[in-house]
């Protein structure tokens, strides 16, 4: 009984890098990194770390163009056609075309 109790701790003590980073954006590679450089004691160092660090924020959005909705062509304020393919632009219901006067 003390045996497979030793060895779950053991196990434990080796994959804590991937236990800790279970939420990461890069989980699978830290677990790789973890799974077959852990027994290398740099390997889990690394492992541990890179668990630990924070994850970068993402990068804010730009504001979003409108495109036309049939072939993806940006649309500019004010137009009531697409410059691509022709079709009508269908601004959302109760609110002008950007750019224009209501």
């Amino acid at each position: 009984m003390f045996h497979l109790i030793a060895f779950a701790v053991c196990l434990s003590l080796y994959f804590l890098p991937s236990i800790l980073g279970r939420n990461k954006r890069n989980f699978a590679a830290i677990f790789i990194l973890n799974l077959l450089l852990g027994w290398t004691v740099i390997g889990w160092i690394i492992a541990l770390v890179w668990a630990l660090t924070v994850d970068a924020a993402p990068l804010p959005r730009a504001s979003v163009q409108p495109s036309c909705s049939v072939c993806r062509t940006p649309i500019r304020a004010g137009q009531n056609f697409c410059p691509g393919c022709g079709n009508p632009i269908a601004w959302p219901h109760g609110a002008a075309a950007p750019g224009t006067q209501v």
